[in-house]
């Protein structure tokens, strides 16, 4: 008689253990972060699903666009261009026939690399448009009054180019190495710079030009004298103003003229 209590409470026990389900689980952030690792393709198939129409493009597309200006900022180094891209990127986007669209991400990140190289290729090539013909031409008789005027124009924007972006000295090494040859130990004595220090003069105004940098203030009347500087120099050989001008920019002291004796 003292065992059947116990043996009702353990059957008791057990059949309450088959008759109770167990609780279904309350889905968590936790547990969709685990089912979202566990299925990368269906993810993935939801955002592209996501991407078809506009609404969805959007909501894409912000989400993505903190990395993607990263991306942007990283390859032009600037900001202002960064935001352009993206401007580009979501226009291309829109372009695009989203339904075939597998990884709206690396899409994204696809278009956002192409177009700020674009952009920088771009700017490349205007600064050496603009750099390039710096030198003035020969004075040329039968030129017309438009060339002569489009001419003086390229001039005066290049002249404005070197001086907001190099620094007096830079853009006297750079003016007397790329546009009159001038030897490196000529420039050296001029600017009482060592060989090497010019050499690296050069490279440092070449990087300058090459890439966005922060723009340095123009006086009108020292660009407006060197651009009659750099045409006497080019026009009828006055290479003596030429180095008295830049001499006076970078703060150095200016020797008697040597002009046409110096080794070009």
């Amino acid at each position: 008689m003292a065992r059947a209590p116990r043996c009702r409470a353990r059957v008791g026990r057990a059949a309450f253990r088959r008759r109770s389900p167990t609780p279904a689980r309350e889905p968590t952030v936790d547990t969709d972060l685990r089912e979202h690792r566990r299925s990368p393709v269906r993810d993935s198939r939801a955002v592209a699903s996501a991407i078809d129409d506009l609404d969805g493009a959007v909501s894409v597309f912000l989400r993505a666009r903190p990395s993607l200006i990263n991306i942007a900022c990283r390859i032009l180094g600037n900001v202002s261009e960064a935001e352009d891209v993206m401007q580009e990127v979501w226009l291309r986007l829109q372009r695009t026939d989203r339904t075939a669209v597998r990884s709206p991400p690396a899409l994204l990140r696809t278009i956002t690399v192409r177009v700020a190289i674009n952009v920088l290729q771009s700017a490349r090539r205007r600064r050496e448009r603009c750099a390039t013909p710096w030198l003035p031409d020969p004075a040329d008789p039968g030129a017309t009054p438009d060339v002569v005027a489009e001419r003086q124009d390229a001039v005066e924007r290049a002249v404005v180019l070197l001086m907001q972006t190099l620094t007096p000295q830079q853009r006297a090494v750079f003016v007397l190495r790329q546009g009159f040859g001038y030897p490196y130990d000529r420039i050296a004595a001029l600017l009482h710079l060592s060989v090497p220090n010019a050499r690296q003069q050069i490279t440092r105004a070449q990087q300058r030009l090459d890439a966005p940098w922060r723009q340095q203030p123009v006086d009108a009347v020292a660009q407006r004298r060197l651009v009659q500087a750099l045409r006497a120099a080019a026009q009828v050989g006055d290479l003596a103003r030429l180095e008295r001008v830049l001499l006076r920019d970078a703060g150095e002291p200016v020797s008697a003229p040597l002009g046409r004796s110096a080794n070009v």
